[in-house]
């Protein structure tokens, strides 16, 4: 099983996003992950492909973008030239998911989907085998900083499950409450992916932190 972390850059000092890149350039997680958000899927504005591109070019690493945002589905070619390895799209957003994701392929990209606290498993059954990767939100999309819904453990588990049923190799990504207390469980209940923000770039040594996240 992979042990990826991937750290999120909303999180960061956006008046130094280079040092914060160089920070992470230097660390074991594989991934930069960046929230797109519109103020309108989610009640925050984050920032979007100037911010994308700019950090692909201070980077070989993935660049995980998770889109926040409504019809995703109008944006996929300009992450695409903004540079994103991973685009991933809220299943509560996208009105035809299906050929969202393989837009997404088409253009060279993998692709995600993102389930809410509030949204069930089964909702991702019909495109289990078309995602690159399934995020389960274990906060309430929006905002960094917030508490760890403790039943995401459980729904981590049951889509485990779901995937294996399907044949589906897609990744598991958790997002949301991620720290050094509760990784280990998360990656034992079957995630691949983690994405640490304020446990990263709020930690004093987050080269550290990050390791400490890998080896939970």
């Amino acid at each position: 099983m992979a042990r990826i972390i991937s750290p999120s850059f909303l999180s960061a000092d956006f008046l130094r996003l280079g040092e914060a890149a160089r920070i992470v350039n230097e660390s074991r997680a594989e991934w930069f992950h960046l929230d797109v958000m519109d103020g309108m899927f989610v009640p925050n504005i984050s920032f979007g492909m100037p911010v994308v591109k700019a950090l692909r070019h201070a980077t070989e690493k993935i660049l995980d973008v998770h889109l926040m945002i409504v019809q995703p589905e109008r944006y996929v070619a300009d992450f695409r030239a903004a540079g994103a390895d991973y685009l991933t799209v809220h299943v509560e957003a996208s009105t035809h998911l299906h050929r969202t994701l393989q837009a997404i392929r088409d253009a060279g990209m993998r692709a995600g989907v993102a389930l809410n606290p509030h949204t069930p498993v089964w909702a991702v059954e019909e495109v289990a085998e078309s995602a690159d990767m399934i995020l389960i939100m274990s906060v309430n999309p929006g905002f960094g900083g917030q508490r760890f819904i403790a039943s995401s453990l459980e729904k981590i588990s049951r889509l485990k499950d779901l995937l294996l049923r399907k044949n589906s190799a897609a990744l598991i990504q958790v997002d949301g409450g991620v720290n050094r207390d509760n990784a280990a469980q998360l990656f034992a209940a079957g995630a691949d992916v983690l994405v640490a923000g304020n446990a990263v770039f709020g930690a004093a040594d987050p080269v550290a932190a990050i390791q400490q996240l890998i080896e939970a």
